[in-house]
């Protein structure tokens, strides 16, 4: 059913929600004024899409300025057009939508909310097609670089939140760079995106980025599962922001010990008070050492 676990932290949920709800306020208010209350709540569905994406995955590379934009826009003009030779609605939106999705593939803007900008336009009624192609400026175009607007200024509050993605990779290729024949390249990560045939939302930075964690994870040493038990402290042993307590609460047993859930809270680190759950084998990969709070500092049980 493509029910997966999510990793995020309650604060990045949060932090998505707050966005969208800030985007979605203003773009309301706008559509409103010109199109009226049937329109705009139109309208506002496919930018509702879109502050989905915007805010809760603004590094996907669906949600970045170009596929908003350019998505949108294209998406307007197909609806337009269809709507004034096409009488019959059901073939009009039919039409609408999939050439929108055949565009925005070759434009390279594919922005799924573009579908719902088209066909708003075809079922939007007397008001709506009054707007003729003066509906692709305004509301759509309009709308979609106020959402922007506050997609970029809301998300750069937030530092891990980067968006757009283009800033944080001009800024990660000044710095140079080590080469090693042990790293996946991005010329290797575009002959396997287009060996697969697949439009995926993520960026290949990101995708870089990801095998390198996983890479760099996969090869320190942890904790073996035995050692890992209820009542007691742990660290990952890293520094800055990824430097993080685990306190583990209690433990569900199963039939493989790897297994078994561990249940925790994060005591000391940026996601302290969150609460989690992980099997036995996760957890011993995350950990580095037990640790024990002495006065205000928490310090490596020994050996």
């Amino acid at each position: 059913m493509g029910w997966q676990a999510n990793t995020t932290s309650h604060l990045e949920k949060i932090v998505s929600g707050t966005g969208g709800a800030l985007g979605i306020f203003a773009i309301f208010w706008f559509s409103r004024d010109m199109l009226g209350l049937y329109g705009a709540a139109l309208m506002v569905a496919s930018m509702g899409a879109s502050a989905v994406l915007l805010f809760a995955v603004p590094h996907g590379a669906l949600s970045q300025p170009w596929p908003l934009l350019g998505g949108h826009v294209v998406s307007a003009i197909i609806g337009v057009t269809v709507a004034q030779y096409v009488p019959n609605m059901v073939i009009a939106g039919s039409v609408a939508v999939g050439g929108a999705i055949l565009v925005m593939h070759y434009l390279r803007c594919i922005h799924p909310p573009g579908g719902a900008t088209a066909l708003s336009f075809v079922i939007g009624g007397p008001h709506v097609h009054s707007l003729g192609y003066h509906y692709v400026i305004e509301p759509v175009m309009v709308n979609a670089f106020i959402i922007l607007f506050i997609a970029i200024v809301f998300n750069y509050v937030f530092e891990w939140r980067r968006y757009p993605v283009a800033w944080y990779k001009r800024e990660q290729e000044s710095e140079p760079e080590q080469p090693s024949p042990e790293v996946i390249g991005r010329g290797d990560l575009k002959f396997a995106l287009r060996a697969m045939n697949l439009t995926l939302d993520v960026s290949e930075p990101d995708l870089e980025k990801l095998f390198l964690l996983a890479k760099q994870h996969a090869s320190e040493v942890h904790l073996d599962i035995e050692e890992i038990a209820a009542g007691r402290y742990y660290s990952n042993g890293r520094y800055g922001e990824e430097w993080e307590v685990r306190y583990i609460v209690d433990e569900i047993q199963s039939s493989q010990p790897e297994e078994d859930i561990i249940r925790y809270n994060v005591v000391a680190g940026k996601r302290r008070h969150v609460r989690e759950s992980v099997n036995r084998l996760d957890f011993a990969r995350w950990a580095a050492y037990e640790v024990f709070l002495n006065e205000n500092s928490w310090q490596r049980v020994s050996d």
